[in-house]
């Protein structure tokens, strides 16, 4: 990345990104699952605003191309994987698609996968964001988020954070550099409990299904095992009835 933003929550994170990137009148394309404050805010608050917004499946290019609005969409935000059902987003696909519609910004909320396992900024996304507050601090004592990417892009956001009052504190900013010592360790490692937990929840009698993105069955199995290093540590099942 050529700069970086730090904010005192992911949450604040995306939505000081967005409040910069949009205005009324414009419109984002968001996929469908994903994390729900975030497509509260884009629902329920930028709606407020007179933004509009087009729900997609992840993965489905087909649709996001169909939802993109030459000269008014402005953002393209997907999560990757996602929350709750791990799916796993083509980017260097998502990226051309986007690529030929001018003042289009991608933006990828890459927390679950975190830099070790997949770095959207290589794949075409302009801005990428996390929720530190999970994997990058990695002790449970932090609350923080960052924006990534485009120095331009990401100094307008730290502008707007300083207008909006989102700013990181300094002993969280030292907790979050703590975390950022073992980070790789910590994943790989969780990148191994994870499939081992996934592969004995999708063979246990009382679980219906196992989403995690390792298992062959998940639908974005082949995309995962192409642009991602590990399948992380995050594991979503449903329980037998």
């Amino acid at each position: 990345a050529e700069d970086c933003a730090l904010f005192s929550s992911g949450m604040a994170a995306i939505t000081t990104a967005l409040f910069t990137l949009l205005r009324g009148g414009q419109h984002v394309v968001l996929t469908a699952d994903g994390y729900r404050r975030t497509r509260q805010f884009v629902t329920g608050f930028l709606a407020r605003y007179g933004v509009e917004h087009t729900l997609v499946e992840p993965g489905d290019l087909a649709a996001i191309a169909a939802a993109i609005v030459p000269g008014k969409t402005r953002v393209v935000l997907s999560e990757s994987p996602t929350n709750p059902y791990l799916r796993v987003v083509d980017l260097r696909a998502l990226a051309e698609l986007c690529r030929p519609h001018r003042g289009l910004k991608l933006l990828i909320d890459s927390t679950f996968a975190t830099p070790v396992n997949q770095q959207p900024l290589t794949q075409g996304a302009h801005l990428v964001l996390h929720s530190c507050t999970k994997y990058l601090g990695g002790h449970n004592d932090l609350l923080a988020g960052a924006v990534c990417g485009d120095a331009a892009l990401v100094g307008l956001i730290r502008e707007q954070r300083g207008v909006l009052g989102g700013v990181l504190d300094p002993h969280s900013a030292y907790l979050l550099t703590r975390g950022l010592k073992t980070l790789e360790l910590r994943v790989q490692r969780q990148n191994a409990t994870g499939q081992r937990v996934a592969e004995f929840l999708a063979g246990h009698p009382a679980i219906d299904r196992v989403y995690y993105p390792g298992l062959p069955d998940h639908p974005d199995h082949l995309v995962a095992r192409a642009h991602m290093r590990g399948f992380g540590g995050v594991v979503s099942f449903l329980v037998r009835g």
